[in-house]
């Protein structure tokens, strides 16, 4: 058994593989100050001991504090030292950013494993804490792509940063003109945020000068994907394990 775990900056995912195939799937709340959310953790990978026999571990991380602190957990209860993405093992994609080492291993292990799994020229949209645009073109070199805000961080900051703006719960709107003020923050994310994917795979296509193929991942991603015009070619919520899987398998 392999547990490939993706450290983010709101979650912790812990994917078991068996033979390459990503099984269950859990996810762990990212805040390290919280005594309720480090017990559960500790709750959880001593239980998964007694479970699993794991035999390797694979970490993807953008948050370097938790990588540290996690990797120390995991060989006192699992007993194996983790390989970490990057560290350990390079992703076999070239990349073409300006400066290579300043691209999250998360969006750049998304796009090799969307390349390897649905094809180039490809645009992986991951919606997460933050919501990534990438490219990889027809040739399969990693181009960069954009960021923005996710749905989460723009409620919270519509509330935080406004006098009368309420903190709203994330639920699909049921038309685009919302008659109160939660229907029309809902409206806002979720047409406004299909509108600006349509928008921005259109744009990157064009710069691309070719009609990629879409593949979205994250959490919402399937959500998402209803509201938008432009073809979405698959949503794979477990994209960045199955990449953690072709690195060690």
């Amino acid at each position: 058994m392999i547990c490939a775990i993706d450290i983010g900056n709101s979650t912790i995912g812990f994917a078991f593989l068996k033979e390459g195939k990503v099984g269950q799937v859990v996810k762990v709340e990212n805040e390290p100050k919280s005594e309720l959310v480090r017990a559960k953790l500790q709750n959880f990978l001593e239980h998964s001991a007694e479970r699993y026999s794991i035999k390797k571990v694979i970490i993807c991380s953008v948050v370097p504090d938790v990588l540290r602190a996690l990797s120390a957990k995991i060989v006192k209860a699992w007993g194996v030292k983790p390989i970490v993405v990057g560290r350990d093992v390079k992703i076999p994609i070239r990349n073409r950013y300006k400066s290579p080492r300043q691209v999250g291993k998360d969006r750049l292990l998304c796009a090799y494993a969307a390349r390897e799994l649905y094809g180039a020229p490809t645009v992986v949209i991951d919606l997460g804490t933050a919501i990534t645009f990438d490219g990889v073109s027809p040739k399969g070199d990693y181009l960069g792509g954009a960021i923005i805000p996710g749905l989460r961080l723009s409620v919270e900051a519509l509330f935080e940063k406004t006098a009368l703006l309420p903190r709203v719960h994330i639920a699909e709107p049921k038309k685009v003109i919302g008659a109160t003020t939660e229907e029309s923050i809902q409206s806002g994310l979720f047409h406004g945020y299909g509108a600006l994917c349509d928008g921005m795979v259109l744009r990157l296509g064009e710069e691309m000068k070719c009609s990629p193929r879409v593949i979205m991942t994250g959490g919402n991603a399937e959500v998402m994907r209803r509201f938008m015009k432009h073809p979405v070619d698959a949503v794979d919520e477990n994209l960045i394990f199955k990449g953690m899987s072709l690195l060690v398998k």
